[in-house]
């Protein structure tokens, strides 16, 4: 029998389940299950990458400085306090390995992002999930769940899957609520599609106890490319770095991400179009009896009348080559968590939906006969 053993907490850890982008006997189906821009990025970030392909055999720069200085000076914050890593996903991975450890508890909302849960027991901490309110993060619940072993507080703001958001003077409430010892992370990985919301930038710069952190995956269209960023009081950067790998990043997802945070004239057209589809998909589902909540994303949680309805919707959706995301393990079970995709691919959507809504009652009324 061995005696090597993994450190505590790693076993505990259910593997994270990506969104499905394969369906049998489909030739190409339309993925609208992991949030994914369907129109990719601007060509100002195809110019970029292929540029930097020349200098693939170089080592990239361990500072990260070019990239910082894009964000800051777009997003008008001190270069000095962003920290850039291998999506936002990385930044969190950080901040667990920084601030938490065995005997310390991370704190996180029932319908949070997944990935929570897993980096809690990969440093060895204990994970507590608090309630929400009707698929909105409830400050007061959060409050209540916090206590002197409290390290980290999670909140996606907007949700995932959920699609909702507090709004600012709720933030800054938590952050004024919380114990002395515990740090609050906004994870904002759809914050450019929720308007003029800051992701929580200037909560960070009011506090020494609030990091925010923001991704290129989601409207810039860098899925693929693997890049986010923190942004923090400059004693926890300071604290991050350390933990940080120098060569996180690729010369080529430096350049792609500089290139895209620089071309905001195309974030702004994709933020546009999302919104005018989001709404019209919302209103082609409710003519169909199915029932979202005002989406500050790029995707819409698609409610169904119990479990078997949304599994039955789910499957029928994937034979018309439609991918979604069934969201049971994010405590939804009832729900389908549907990207928002190009025109085509929306209507595509409503018109299976409606089709499979019409067969259900279809099925109930011969039931009744």
């Amino acid at each position: 029998m061995t005696k090597i053993t993994a450190q505590p907490g790693i076993m505990e850890i259910a593997l994270y389940q990506g969104g499905k982008s394969h369906v049998d006997g489909v030739a190409n189906p339309i993925k609208l299950s992991a949030n994914e821009n369907p129109f990719g990025p601007s060509d100002a970030v195809k110019e970029a990458v292929a540029r930097a392909a020349h200098d693939i055999h170089r080592y990239p720069g361990t500072d990260h400085a070019g990239l910082r200085a894009a964000i800051a000076e777009i997003h008008d914050l001190d270069a000095d306090r962003i920290i850039c890593g291998v999506g936002s996903d990385e930044v969190l991975q950080f901040i667990c390995q920084a601030y938490a450890g065995v005997g310390d508890e991370i704190v996180y909302t029932e319908h949070g992002f997944s990935m929570y849960p897993i980096l809690a027991h990969a440093c060895g901490a204990t994970p507590v999930k608090v309630r929400e309110h009707e698929r909105v993060v409830d400050v007061d619940a959060i409050l209540e769940a916090c206590g002197p072993k409290t390290r980290i507080v999670f909140v996606t703001n907007p949700g995932n899957p959920t699609s909702t958001m507090i709004g600012l003077s709720e933030l800054e409430r938590l952050a004024e609520g919380l114990p002395e010892q515990s740090l609050l992370v906004l994870d904002g990985a759809y914050v450019e599609y929720a308007g003029e919301y800051d992701g929580g930038a200037r909560l960070v710069e009011m506090r020494d106890n609030v990091i925010m952190t923001r991704t290129f995956s989601k409207i810039y269209g860098l899925g693929g490319m693997r890049v986010g960023w923190g942004y923090a009081p400059r004693e926890v950067i300071d604290v991050l770095d350390r933990v940080r790998q120098p060569f996180n990043l690729s010369t080529v997802a430096l350049a792609a991400a500089e290139a895209a945070v620089r071309d905001q004239a195309y974030m702004q057209k994709c933020r546009d179009e999302n919104a005018r589809l989001r709404q019209w998909l919302s209103e082609a589902l409710a003519v169909h009896g199915v029932a979202t909540d005002t989406s500050m994303t790029n995707f819409i949680l698609a409610r169904f009348h119990s479990q078997e309805e949304a599994e039955g919707c789910e499957a029928y959706l994937a034979s018309q080559g439609l991918i979604v995301r069934k969201v049971a393990g994010y405590g939804l079970p009832e729900a389908l968590r549907i990207t928002i995709g190009d025109e085509s691919a929306c209507r595509q959507v409503a018109h299976a939906v409606g089709q499979f809504k019409a067969q259900v009652a279809g099925t109930t009324e011969a039931g009744k006969s």
